[in-house]
């Protein structure tokens, strides 16, 4: 299913956002984390899991505004339920803190650490604006925003 990048063995690869929601959708383990920070889940938006009786778990993988590593990321994620060995989709806006984020994980002993290709938002276009070029919103999956 996951597309390993060459020569990296640090997390379970990258996975396309319909693989995930496919995962999602298939698998009752399956879980979603957003790691991105509380001003993009307020003002940018979040996945909406709803219709798979899902929610996705909100840690942040570094610090807003100083975006320091959350030192906590691993414990708070165990305090939300999260258990080894459950497949687990690290998502952030792009898909570079998911990827951190699903390795310090598996370094951490969970074993099924998969990082959201893409992410939320998605690459840049040529405008450079986000949000319409692959990604969560932009391949049309629901979120919601507040």
């Amino acid at each position: 299913m996951a597309s390993i990048m060459a020569g990296d063995q640090d997390y379970a690869g990258d996975v396309t956002v319909a693989e995930v929601w496919n995962q999602l959708s298939t698998n009752s383990d399956a879980q979603l984390i957003d790691v991105r920070t509380q001003p993009e889940w307020s003002f940018v938006g979040v996945p909406d899991l709803g219709k798979l009786g899902k929610r996705p778990v909100f840690v942040s993988w570094q610090m807003y505004p100083d975006m320091s590593v959350n030192p906590r990321f691993a414990e708070e994620l165990r305090a939300q339920g999260i258990k080894p060995g459950q497949p687990l989709y690290f998502l952030c806006r792009s898909g570079a803190r998911s990827r951190a984020a699903a390795k310090a994980m598996t370094a951490a002993g969970f074993t099924a650490c998969y990082n959201v290709a893409g992410g939320f938002e998605g690459d840049l276009d040529a405008e450079k604006h986000r949000s319409r070029l692959g990604g969560w919103k932009a391949t049309g999956l629901a979120w919601t925003q507040s």
